[in-house]
């Protein structure tokens, strides 16, 4: 064998390598019946060179073509093998917790009702507007070191939670430093950033909620274009937030300075955010618990893929959950990142199964290639296929299934990112490895770059 063509690294024995590859290798994300096919090869092998995937196979190809004597062999014999999983829709950074409100919640309270009483996204905001770059900083790595541990190894993160224009820009250059800290150390995970400056009308604009809008559109946007801050803008469009009407204005202001665009939709009530999304060529749409058989079509047409939560029912205690099954026979591509407070997205993927009632396979589809291609990232993440970066996760289960039965607990028993491992010893310990680090790493001054 030509010794330029080894692997520095190769994972084999696997009970079941999950390649989560399209049939025919087709590129884009999986939808329909293609959806529920995982990819999954019997006592499977993926060979790795540098940070990218080379081969999959079985694993007496693997070994007989691209090992050699420097070769690095990881066994996973018993074990299931997957993408590392990619989380499209998360609020990592903000500061203070809501505990009390969850007290309301279960006594019956609403959460519309506990956001009219100042609760809610406003008590987040008081709370992460009076923390510093610094504490948001150390808050947030604490998360992604517990997503990271649970095999999450791509996390979009959102801001919404400053609601000014210097805490918006005060979290998405604290989102920026995160991901510039994480992958210079090799540790990751990977981050993507979005803007959401209109994520709730703050209290200080509530009479005014239009002047607001203005300052989204006029203020916002530019300032976080002008320092790259964002891949995309959001908008939260529904009852209790912004209009149809608002979020059009802000979501064409966001495309005329270079962003993509996802949006909030259908959480609450049916407020025209589909016809939104649609117009705005939206890469995802996120939430869909009230759907109507038009705003499915609409969706397929315009190749949105739909980000359902299912923790965030869950938590709220809202007994509907997304039409999953309805998105995927109608040919509308999903993924099931949750967004509550919980890092554990192997929950998300049983509570998909088990409320929504998509198959496991499905259900390990939407939370790697979907939720990559969710971020304009599938053709570098998301499946186990030549080009793409080892990101990758062995799991002490003995099929993929196992993965989505046995819930609630860590069932990640070794991560790579790019190819190179993050340890045992090295996972367990990197909440505090990180505080103690990268914490007092410089950030971008609040007041500027």
């Amino acid at each position: 064998m030509n010794a330029t063509m080894a692997a520095t690294r190769i994972i084999h024995s696997a009970e079941e390598l999950v390649t989560c590859t399209a049939p025919g290798g087709k590129a884009g994300p999986r939808k329909g019946a293609n959806q529920g096919e995982a990819g999954v090869i019997d006592n499977g092998a993926v060979a790795i060179v540098g940070d990218r995937i080379v081969a999959v196979g079985p694993t007496n190809e693997i070994i007989h073509s691209y090992r050699n004597e420097y070769t690095k062999l990881v066994d996973a014999t018993g074990k299931t093998v997957t993408p590392g999983l990619v989380d499209a829709h998360t609020h990592l950074v903000w500061a203070g917790w809501r505990e009390e409100e969850y007290r309301l919640k279960l006594q019956g309270a609403t959460y519309l009702e506990i956001m009219e009483a100042g609760g809610g996204i406003m008590s987040t905001v008081d709370a992460t507007r009076l923390a510093d770059s610094s504490e948001l900083k150390e808050l947030t790595y604490i998360r992604l070191a517990r997503m990271l541990a649970h095999g999450t190894t791509t996390v979009e993160i959102k801001s919404g939670y400053g609601l000014s224009v210097e805490d918006e820009l005060k979290t998405l250059r604290t989102i920026s430093d995160l991901n510039l800290e994480l992958q210079k150390a090799g540790t990751g995970p990977r981050i993507a950033a979005t803007f959401l400056g209109a994520h709730a009308v703050p209290r200080e604009y509530a009479h005014d909620p239009e002047a607001y809008v203005t300052l989204v559109i006029e203020k916002m946007i530019p300032a976080v274009a002008a320092e790259g801050l964002a891949e995309w803008c959001d908008v939260f469009c529904d009852k209790g937030a912004f209009t149809a009407e608002q979020s059009r204005r802000i979501l064409k202001a966001a495309r005329e300075s270079g962003m993509h665009t996802r949006i909030h939709a259908n959480e609450f009530e049916r407020v025209g955010a589909i016809e939104v999304a649609a117009e705005a060529g939206a890469v995802s749409a996120d939430h869909l618990l009230v759907l109507s058989p038009e705003d499915i079509e609409q969706l397929r047409a315009a190749g949105t893929v739909a980000v359902l939560l299912p923790g965030t029912p869950f938590g709220l205690g809202i007994k509907g959950y997304a039409p999953a099954r309805e998105l995927i026979e109608a040919g509308v591509p999903d993924c099931n990142p949750g967004t509550c407070p919980s890092e554990n997205l192997t929950l998300m993927i049983s509570l998909a199964c088990s409320q929504m009632r998509m198959t496991p396979s499905e259900a390990i589809v939407a939370a790697t290639i979907n939720s990559a291609y969710a971020l304009e990232r599938g053709h570098l993440l998301g499946s186990l296929e030549p080009g793409k970066l080892a990101d990758i996760v062995i799991w002490d289960v003995p099929n993929h299934t196992h993965l989505a039965y046995h819930f609630g607990i860590n069932l990640a028993e070794r991560v790579f990112l790019g190819g190179k491992p993050v340890d045992r010893r090295r996972r367990a310990d990197l909440i505090e490895t990180w505080v103690k680090e990268l914490a007092s790493t410089p950030l971008h001054d609040d007041k500027g770059r």
